[in-house]
């Protein structure tokens, strides 16, 4: 996957494309993964890098939504948990079954939440991960000793999954592009075409690298911009309502040394109506999240002081040495694009159900969802399409379709394991050049050859795509990642043919970015 050769095939294409797709996140690439699967022409546009925003930036679970269940949204969790078994069988090198245990410290826990649980098993029926059972308080120790032990009865386990967002996303937009469609990232949609009679057929794109204007012709355009996606239907009727309701979450790091094991933990209640994890993730702990109603979107979100204590307060009730702010190594920020419902306000409460408008002027959007169920929302968005598009009816075959780097033993490559059956390219490329086997910074796994490859095959346009997405390592530490910068930044310019001056821009603006993520 290559940006030039994307850009070229943009420049050179004359006739319209079936489908054009605004947002590279989630959505916006499973639909065009969806499409190309099936044989339409696609081209997809993303302002910034592919899951900058929303989706590379979220609990790092692939699962039915215990929650949704505990609201009585039964649908919603039997979707979930069919995709979520269909992501194991299709991409098993980057999620993984994962045990949770919910701890008891109250007598009527250990009987209330195992029902609910069992209930949760039988909806998951033959995509089921495991079975849920009542542990002891010896046997909730054993694999969590540094719960907190006061008080503790036992606990209930359940299964559930575990994955790289960014990396599952990058695998995706590679998929998209080795079916044939065109994706494009760092590619902003300033206008949509009209025809005589105000119908979307086309969009203005402006290739923010080179400041060339693409006039790109489409039978259906469809807006998957998620938080920013009234903004796009604005560009169509700028009197359009909001249909957004933008909610933060926010999550902390911290060592490993709190969540030891590889079990994680669930809280199936805080004070703010949510549930709260725990999840051992890349030798790390991610704790969250939050739930903000915001105003205001934007690319960088910034966590807000008491949504920072809210977390360490409740993760506090819960282990036996309490976290504090010198104990984090990151904290990142997600926006969920939740689908307005009138007047409701409190988002907490709001459906993670996906919903598909239609404006008068053929616009197709698409919002709310969660990234679990991409794939179905892509289907059911590309069905729209064709009806739309008036293309030749074709059936979906996104269930059966492996995804890039497919890799069922994928465990034996270590550190570069999300990286599945392209693993053995890049550790040969570090091989060849030595130098690029030495981690860019002791405290992460990270080497030279992972910047490398981003820049050849994953599209990776600058030190945040890489330090960021393409590795994790600015969420899993930022003051290390910031370290990691000017290494990044040579290896990326030297791939890239970009001077010293860009080098410097680069380092620059990559601190901008990370002042957000280290704790304060």
């Amino acid at each position: 996957m290559k940006r030039a050769d994307s850009a070229k095939r943009l420049a050179h294409r004359r006739e319209p494309w079936d489908i054009a797709v605004v947002g590279g996140g989630a959505t916006g690439v499973g639909v065009a993964v969806d499409a190309a699967a099936r044989g339409y022409s696609v081209v997809l546009f993303e302002q910034s890098d592919f899951g900058k925003g929303t989706s590379s930036r979220s609990t790092k679970l692939v699962h039915g939504g215990v929650r949704y269940l505990q609201q009585g949204n039964i649908s919603l969790v039997l979707d979930a948990l069919k995709e979520r078994g269909l992501l194991l069988r299709n991409a098993p090198h980057i999620v993984r079954d994962l045990q949770f245990v919910v701890p008891n410290y109250q007598w009527w826990e250990a009987p209330f939440y195992g029902l609910g649980l069992k209930v949760y098993d039988v909806l998951a029926g033959r995509y089921g991960f495991g079975r849920s059972e009542l542990l002891s308080r010896d046997e909730v120790l054993a694999r969590i000793p540094t719960l907190e032990q006061d008080g503790l009865r036992g606990g209930v386990k359940y299964h559930d999954g575990q994955f790289d967002d960014s990396r599952l996303l990058v695998n995706l937009a590679q998929t998209a592009d080795e079916q044939g469609a065109c994706l494009l990232n760092y590619a902003r949609v300033e206008r949509l075409r009209k025809d005589e009679g105000g119908y979307v057929n086309g969009l203005s794109v402006r290739d923010e690298e080179t400041g060339a204007v693409h006039e790109v012709g489409a039978r259906c355009v469809v807006n998957a911009t998620g938080p920013f996606s009234d903004e796009v239907r604005r560009l169509d009727d700028p009197a359009a309502s909001a249909t957004i309701a933008p909610s933060q979450g926010v999550h902390l790091v911290l060592p490993k040394e709190f969540l030891p094991g590889d079990t994680a933990i669930m809280v199936p209640h805080t004070r703010d109506g949510r549930v709260m994890f725990a999840i051992p993730w890349h030798g790390h702990v991610v704790v969250g999240t939050t739930d903000t109603p915001i105003e205001d979107v934007s690319l960088e979100p910034v966590p807000l002081p008491h949504e920072v204590d809210f977390i360490l307060e409740t993760a506090s009730g819960y282990l036996e040495r309490p976290p504090g702010r010198g104990d984090i190594l990151s904290v990142f920020t997600g926006i969920r694009p939740l689908a307005r419902e009138g007047a409701e306000t409190g988002t907490a409460t709001l459906s993670r159900d996906h919903r598909i408008q239609i404006a008068g002027s053929g616009l197709l959007t698409i919002n709310g969802g969660k990234w679990t169920t991409y794939r179905r929302m892509a289907e059911d968005c590309v069905d729209h399409a064709a009806v739309l598009a008036h293309l030749e009816e074709r059936p979906c075959t996104t269930r059966e379709l492996k995804i890039h780097g497919y890799d069922a033993r994928a465990d034996r490559f270590g550190d570069l394991a999300v990286y599945g059956a392209d693993a053995e390219r890049l550790a040969a490329l570090a091989q060849e050049r030595p130098e690029l086997a030495v981690p860019l910074h002791p405290a992460l796994p990270i080497c030279g050859a992972q910047v490398v490859w981003a820049a050849r095959h994953e599209m990776a346009r600058t030190v945040d795509d890489v330090l960021a997405r393409r590795t994790r390592a600015l969420c899993l530490n930022a003051k290390a990642a910031l370290a990691m910068a000017p290494a990044a930044a040579r290896l990326l310019a030297a791939e890239l043919g970009r001077d010293e001056a860009w080098q410097r821009a680069q380092v620059e603006e990559f601190a901008r970015i990370a002042r957000h993520y280290v704790p304060a």
